[in-house]
């Protein structure tokens, strides 16, 4: 299926666009991965360290159609990983959020389907659900914008899919390579607030879902992993534990933005998800504009169902989160010592 074929993932040079690499570079999957994002340097950089002739890099930003255009041509498939998402700059830059992750989607789709793309699959976050901040209020209308797209196009069209996931460990400007430099410094670590939940998944976990949806997704589906959660405060006495040092735990307060806990499936999504298993499928909401439908038809089983939750999900203690961060590049290799290779451009 996917020998002979061209895949496309935006802001390829993030910690996805690596994790998507390191699985195909070195397979027959794929005759050419092409790298598209707008910061020429990381782009260099992982030219150099992938040295791999399948690899093709285009400078350009989603929010210009024609280099997104220019970058689709021959392409069969999509991986759009391009997104603003750290919460406390999207705060403070709100536009800046809304353009790349709102705009800079339609346009990738807008692309795609104008250059026949088989498939196109959007990446976005736990925030996205319940929104409070700017990063999960524009990844929510993200989610909206692809969905409407899926709505018009028939189904031996490019199909527009969604997954959805919770943290990534160790993705960059995350808090565990954070909890680690601070560690290597002698400094406090910082945290907002030790109660807090967060989704626990690593890039392996979330590479496979995205897989997942490529394999089986249909118009306007969206795909959220089963992830297990744990209290900030238990993942930075693991990482201490793990580490075998005993540097202070510094509260410093929630910043803006931030949530107690986060929401994978709202409850609305809740009562008509499909289990998967490891995964849930929520199809897209295909009704028409139809007014009488908001109003007389309602869904009676919604006040029986909850929310799928950092705070009711399987709860990790230290010692499971410890297990966990031993399988992490970044662990095993400035905690352990192993001459292993990670790069994160």
């Amino acid at each position: 299926m996917l020998q002979n074929k061209i895949l496309l993932i935006t802001g390829g040079t993030g910690s996805f666009g690596n994790a998507v690499l390191q699985r195909f570079l070195h397979t027959d999957h794929f005759s050419e991965i092409r790298i598209f994002s707008r910061d020429e340097k990381k782009q260099h950089d992982m030219r150099i360290a992938m040295n791999n002739p399948k690899l093709k890099f285009y400078i350009g930003d989603v929010r210009d159609y024609n280099s997104v255009e220019m970058a689709m041509r021959g392409v069969d498939y999509v991986f759009h990983a391009a997104a603003l998402k750290q919460v406390p700059s999207c705060e403070f830059f709100p536009m800046e959020a809304t353009k790349t992750n709102v705009f800079g989607t339609q346009n990738t789709i807008d692309a795609a389907i104008a250059n026949n793309v088989k498939k196109v699959i959007c990446l976005s976050t736990d925030k996205a659900a319940y929104p409070i901040n700017a990063m999960g209020i524009s990844k929510a209308l993200m989610e909206k914008v692809a969905i409407a797209s899926s709505r018009n196009l028939k189904e031996d069209a490019t199909t527009v899919c969604l997954t959805r996931y919770g943290n990534v460990m160790a993705s960059r400007g995350s808090v565990i390579p954070l909890f680690l430099d601070q560690i290597k410094k002698g400094e406090p670590l910082t945290i907002t607030d030790p109660n807090m939940t967060r989704f626990l998944m690593s890039l392996e976990e979330a590479v496979d879902l995205v897989l997942f949806a490529f394999e089986n997704g249909k118009q306007g589906d969206l795909f959220v992993h089963k992830a297990p959660a744990a209290t900030i405060g238990d993942l930075a006495n693991a990482i201490l534990a793990l580490s075998n040092t005993s540097n202070e735990i510094k509260i410093i307060g929630t910043r803006h933005g931030e949530k107690l806990y986060e929401t994978l499936c709202t409850r609305e999504e809740m009562t008509k998800a499909e289990d998967l298993g490891k995964f849930y499928r929520i199809p897209a909401d295909n009704r028409d504009l139809n007014y009488n439908q908001y109003f007389s038809e309602g869904e009676a089983e919604m006040a029986t169902v909850e929310d799928f939750h950092s705070h009711n999900t399987e709860r990790l203690n230290v010692n499971q989160v410890k297990e966990l961060l031993k399988e992490l590049p970044i662990i095993r290799k400035q905690i352990f010592g192993e001459a292993i290779t990670y790069d994160s451009f």
